[in-house]
Parts: structure tokens; sequence; C-alpha cells
């Protein structure tokens, strides 16, 4: 019950926090970023240790800490959570240890519980899931520093420690259970010499694991015999390990120990960030780039040399005969800006794409800036989401522009439409996955306050802001054709087999995934794996070659389409780039099976499901960008020619 006032209370919050999201305190946090502003310790100061979730890369079901009976506070505190880390599944509370700055301890008992075949019987399944415990100090994550055995590798870091460990006793084949019930922490800090204040800029753990022991009956002030302060006897490693099993006694101690260092505060993130294979990283990265830039310039020089003869030959005809005997895209100018089938479906993807790419842009900025760092826990998501809801009026604009273009007049339908369509897709998929979250009691399942605050986001932001959009849209004046189409369609040819359509749209998504899936590589490590990912310099400039790449290559498809007289190119320039989505979830099929290790079917469906989303998306964006680029190509090359 007590768990559920809390998520009652939290959801409650989450609803109040987004309704409010459009006034100035909202504003003044983007630049005010909790935990980015430095904070001094004075020495004796306490210092407040949380605890997040436990996460496990087999499973990607997050729970939240208290969800094993760990030792708790007297009282278990949430912390206000933003929208981003509510979807990330963080669950942020209070912890019973107890550090004060700069004042070492040995051995602190923290409690002594006695497991029943339930409370073994969790601890057992997440030490097979090889959860992992994640701690917060002064906004810094705890990390397990590995230490590499060839000499000059810098140390790498692991987020959070294992629950515990399996293993066997000497002479015995029978794996066992043991738990990490003693904790080594190193809190570094940075001390400034005038002031003699102090800035944490680093949180590391050993954890260990030792059956402790003690001389008589248990009590507040029973001294171990395993762990002693007075007798200097510390734990340095898990030769006695603590099993678990029903009936069990588990006593769990901790040190903590404090370390000056040179790290200045303002770079205590580098090494959280720092990359083992950085070198492959940034090779693969260029490599990539170049060869897709090299593929871009001599696309580019083949159609302007080929258009340029085009036009010029063209234009050089004196006589309707002539034209008559000409072939290719120019006998198709009465029918290339027909409106298409199934046009006003079109114009709502186009919108859709416009609102994408207005995000995408948006929040690369402001990452590349630096306001999108790890330390603004969940701040990516809830910018992706608002920024989202804000670009709905780019959205409206758009598809109603495209529309009246169309000779459409029912403005409102289409800008309800781009506002529902997608995100309901989505929202959909997203409602069956959190139901299967839900069912696994994981803290992964987003709460109906936060769900209620998203609707609200929806309906009470994006669709008004559609809708205004629209009308925006709509009263411009209709964009003119370059040149009039005729009454009677012309009959489409035969075509060649390279000239399929499923063919050609398949052959188009090749060269745009390719300028991006190195990256991508990176990013699903990032997400599945549970790494940092703060390389968005290279992020944006990858997707900038992206829309270079989609631009090209649905212009070269369109105008060998438009020279075999095929004039049907209004939805084949949107499927030519956004069949990479295609690409893109067989690669994650890909990844999948060979970097994961998901057994389970809930896992596995969460991960399918995401992915699913991620690809509809890039479709989205890929495919918007194929079609105005092939929109202004047309509209150029039939305004360059004399058309009689």
């Amino acid at each position: 019950m007590e768990s559920r006032s809390r998520s009652i209370h939290k959801s409650t919050s989450m609803t109040i926090s987004a309704i409010l999201i459009l006034s100035l305190i909202h504003a003044s946090h983007c630049f005010y970023l909790p935990g980015v502003a430095p904070e001094d310790f004075q020495k004796g100061d306490p210092l407040k240790v949380k605890v997040n979730k436990l996460t496990s890369i087999k499973t990607q079901l997050p729970y939240s800490y208290y969800s094993l009976p760990f030792c708790p506070p007297p009282k278990i505190v949430d912390s206000a959570e933003n929208l981003g880390e509510v979807l990330r599944g963080d669950r942020i509370e209070n912890s019973p240890y107890v550090f004060k700055m700069r004042e070492p301890q040995m051995c602190s008992v923290l409690c002594r519980i006695t497991l029943d075949t339930k409370a073994a019987k969790q601890f057992k399944e997440k030490i097979d899931d090889e959860y992992r415990v994640n701690m917060i100090l002064d906004n810094l994550p705890l990390v397990v520093p590995i230490r590499r055995q060839d000499q000059g590798s810098p140390t790498v870091y692991q987020l959070g420690y294992h629950v515990g460990l399996k293993g066997q006793y000497a002479g015995s084949k029978e794996e066992k259970n043991f738990i990490h019930n003693h904790l080594a922490f190193t809190v570094k800090y940075h001390r400034d010499p005038q002031t003699d204040g102090a800035r944490i800029v680093g949180f590391e753990v050993k954890p260990y694991s030792i059956k402790h022991e003690y001389e008589g009956k248990w009590s507040e002030n029973t001294r171990l015999t395993t762990c002693d302060p007075h007798t200097k006897r510390t734990v340095v490693n898990s030769n006695t390990p603590q099993e678990v099993d029903a009936n069990k006694e588990i006593i769990f101690t901790y040190d903590v120990e404090y370390q000056e260092s040179d790290v200045k505060w303002a770079s205590r993130w580098d090494a959280y960030l720092l990359m083992s294979d950085d070198q492959i990283h940034w090779f693969s990265i260029v490599n990539s780039l170049m060869i897709v830039l090299f593929l871009s310039g001599m696309v580019a020089m083949i159609m302007l040399r080929t258009l340029y003869r085009d036009i010029s030959k063209y234009n050089e005809l004196e006589t309707l005969e002539e034209a008559q005997e000409e072939t290719g895209w120019k006998l198709v100018h009465g029918d290339v800006f027909r409106p298409p089938s199934n046009s006003d479906l079109l114009c709502v993807y186009v919108g859709t794409g416009v609102q994408f790419l207005g995000m995408v842009l948006v929040t690369m900025i402001f990452a590349v800036l630096g306001f999108l760092s790890p330390s603004n826990r969940g701040g990516l998501m809830t910018a992706m989401l608002l920024l989202w809801v804000f670009m709905g009026i780019f959205a409206g604009y758009a598809s109603s522009r495209l529309y009246k273009m169309f000779n459409g007049s029912e403005w409102k339908k289409i800008a309800l439409r781009t506002a529902c369509l997608f995100p309901g897709i989505v929202f959909a998929i997203f409602f069956v996955l959190n139901a299967f979250i839900w069912g696994q009691k994981s803290s992964g399942a987003v709460p109906f306050g936060t769900m209620f605050a998203l609707v609200v986001l929806w309906f009470g932001i994006s669709v008004p802001l559609a809708y205004v959009g629209g009308y925006i849209g709509f009263k411009k004046p209709a964009i003119e054709d370059p040149v009039k189409t005729n009454k009677i369609p012309r009959q489409i040819p035969e075509q060649a087999w390279y000239m399929n359509p499923i063919f050609s749209i398949l052959i188009g998504g090749i060269l745009p995934f390719g300028a991006v899936f190195i990256e991508l590589f990176f990013i699903l490590t990032s997400i599945w794996l549970n790494q940092f990912y703060y390389i968005f310099g290279f992020l944006f400039l990858v997707f900038i070659i992206l829309l270079i790449t989609c631009a090209e290559i649905s212009i070269v498809l369109c105008y060998f389409q438009l020279c075999s007289e095929d004039y049907l190119w209004w939805w084949r320039s949107y499927l030519t780039s956004g069949s990479s989505a295609l690409y893109l979830f067989l690669y994650a099929t890909f990844y999948f099976f060979t970097k994961l290790e998901i057994t389970k079917l809930v896992s596995g469906l969460l991960y399918f499901g995401y992915m699913l989303i991620a690809s509809y998306a890039f479709f989205v964006v890929t495919g918007t960008i194929g079609f105005y680029a092939c929109f202004w190509f047309t509209r150029l090359i039939y305004s360059s020619v004399k058309i009689d």
C-alpha cells in the first residue's frame, strides 16, 4: 500500500508538472539544470547517498531498489523525477548509508537480516539475471572501476555493481548464489585550498561477498570478527562468501574512503564518458562519412551534367514534330504534377516528417551545445517530447500547404489526422508494451499519472498547435505548378525490370542506411547495454550527411523514373529514402541475436517493440526528406524548359 500511495503521489505531481510546462519556471530550468551547479562541502558535512533502479542488460526490465529486501532507511522518500526519468524507469530514493565529508568509515554495519524463502528467491532471480545496483552521490552515478591488464590503458568504469555472483565451493560442482553484502566506497573530491571546501568528482565502489561472523548474541553494539575497525581488520577479498538461501543470516556492511583528486569539478564526467574503443569509433565514422560524401559528389556531378545537357537540347528544338519524337522526362510534363492516389495520407505523413525533422534538429543543436549532458538524467527524453509537442504547428502548416496544392478543402480533417496518426500508432504500441512491463511488476512501467500527462501534452498542446499551423498554411495562396496538367492521364509504358517500384524503392534505402549504420551500432549499445552516449557533434554531422544522401538518392531515382515516362513519383519519392527504415529494423534484429543476451519473452517483445517505433520514426524522417528533395527537383526542371 505504501509503494502504491507513493506512485499515486508521484503520478499526481507528474500531471501537475506537465500542465505547468509553459511556465517560466520550466524555461529557467533549461539553463539552470538540477545537479549542474557545483556544491561545496566542508569537512563533516553530511552527504546524501541515493539509490536508483536495479538494471539488467539480460532482461531490460528495471526494478526499484527496495523491490529487493535490502536495508531500508527509517522512512523511504522518493526524489522528484522529471518526465524523461519516469519514462526511463528511474526511481530515485533515499538510502540508509551515512556519509560525512572527508571522515572515513570502516566496517559500518548497515543492518542484519534473515532471509525467508520469498526473499531468498528474489535475490537468486536477480543474481541469475545479472542485475546491477545503481546509486547516486551529488548527481554522480556509482561506478565500479575495472583496471585493464595491459599497461597504459585507462581504467574502464561500469555503471553500478552486481547484486551478487554465482560460483562453486572448492571441491563442489553445485552452483550457488552469493550476495555482495560489503561495499567499499571511494569518494573522490577536489579541494579548494583557500576555502577548504571540497567538491565531489568521483563515486566508486568495490563490492565483496563475505560471511560475517561475531561472538555471542546479536545486538546493536556487537562487534564483527570478520571486519572490525578497532583491530584494523578490513574486507579485502571474497574468499569466504555469503551464500543466499532461505533462513540464512546476512549482515550488510560498508567502508567509506576519501581520496583527494586533481580532477576539477567541470571535468568530473570525463572519466565516465571515456570509451575503450574510441579510435575504432572515430575511424569508422570518418571512413563512413568519406565514402558517403564521395558517392554524393559523384551523384551530384552526374545529375548536373546530364540535366544541363537535356534542358539545353530540349530548349533548342524548333518544331512540334521534333518535340514529339523526344522521349524521357519532358514527355510527361502534362502529368507530372497530377495529384497522387491517397494524397490525403501523403499530406499527413509529410507533415509528421516535418514535425520530426524540427524536433531532431533542435534536440541535436541543444545536445551539441551541452544542454543535454548525461548529468541531466532524463533531460534528452524530456526535451524530445516537449519539442515534438511544440513542433505540431509546423506539422499542421506543412500538411495543409500540400493539401491545398492538391485542391483539398477540408483542412481541419487533415490537421487532426496529422496530429493523431503517428502519435496514435506509437501510443498504441507503447501502451501494449507498458502492459507487459506492468505484468512483470517492473519500475519501467509508466504510471497512470504520467500516461495522463502525455495525453494532456498531446491533446492539450500538440493537437491545437497542429490546427493553428493548418489554418495558417491553408490561408496562404496555393502552390502553383510550373506546367499545366492534362485532363486525360497519359498511359505509362511498360517499365524495365530494374525500374520496378518495389526494386527501386528497396535499392534507394541502402545508401541512406549506409550513412548511419556504424553510428547506429554505438547508439544501440548505449541504449541496450546501459552505456553513455555523448558524441553528439559527430551524430549531428552524420545526420547532415543522412539528409544529403536521402535527398540525392531520391532525386537520382526520381530522374530515372521520369526518364522512363513514369510520372507517378509522389509516393515513390517518399518510399525510396524511407525504405532505409527497413534496413534499420533488419540491422536491429541482427544486433539482437549477435550482441544481446536477452532470453525472456517479455524482454524480447520490449526490444522489438521499441525498435519498431524507432524504425517507424526513421521512415517518416527519411521519407519526408526524399519527398521534399524530389518536390523541389521536379519543380526546378519543369520550370526550366519551354512548354508550348
